[in-house]
């Protein structure tokens, strides 16, 4: 059971280490916001974590093959999100440089609406869907327990929250936030291009 947890500890690690529209949205949120906004972000997108973790330990690999028409919807319907958090950038992107009265990069009110974005951010994010529908399955078949089952769920959940706990942390130092502030409108720009560029890619490659 050890050696189980390990793995799985060390290829869930690898995923969370692979740069993504998770990743992407919590190092934004930290320096364009606040390490608090980023929390929620983080909190978000670790129940997004656990509830792909939670359908994939019932058989998401089962029901993705045996219906394909929900995971066409899945897709599009993620790229769809991703395609909108990107235009939401880039429109901030170029609001960069006109007067201070116009609205942030990315509208994330307090607390609530963070933990959304992250949340919705992790449903759609296009490696989620792959990781768990497939590789993660592979760690979760007949023969392990239910114990193993609630052991590997909580591994999952605890190492996805604090890795990008450290993100949102490092990316909350004040050396990075005034990086931001000098280079914000290209930061922005360029969140912006790759979550358009990992919605689109979701949308097609389905």
């Amino acid at each position: 059971m050890l050696m189980l947890f390990l793995t799985v500890a060390m290829v869930h690690l690898v995923a969370l280490l692979s740069p993504g529209p998770d990743f992407f949205f919590v190092s934004q949120t930290a320096v364009s916001r606040s390490r608090k906004e980023a929390m929620m972000g983080v909190l978000g997108i670790t129940a997004g974590v656990m509830i792909w973790a939670g359908v994939a330990l019932l058989g998401l690999h089962l029901i993705l093959e045996k219906m394909a028409w929900l995971h066409n919807i899945i897709m599009v319907g993620g790229g769809l999100y991703l395609c909108w958090m990107g235009y939401q950038m880039l429109r901030g992107a170029l609001k960069k440089g006109e007067p201070a009265t116009d609205a942030p990069a990315v509208e994330l009110a307090h607390g609530g609406r963070s933990f959304i974005k992250g949340l919705l951010t992790n449903l759609a994010n296009p490696k989620a869907i792959i990781y768990f529908g497939s590789v993660f399955s592979l760690f979760v078949g007949d023969s392990v327990g239910s114990a193993e089952r609630w052991g590997i769920f909580v591994l999952i959940a605890v190492e996805t929250l604090a890795w990008f706990s450290l993100v949102a942390s490092l990316f909350a130092l004040p050396k990075m936030r005034r990086g931001y502030q000098r280079l914000a409108k290209w930061i922005d720009g360029v969140a912006g291009v790759l979550f358009a560029g990992f919605g689109i890619h979701l949308i097609i490659s389905r």
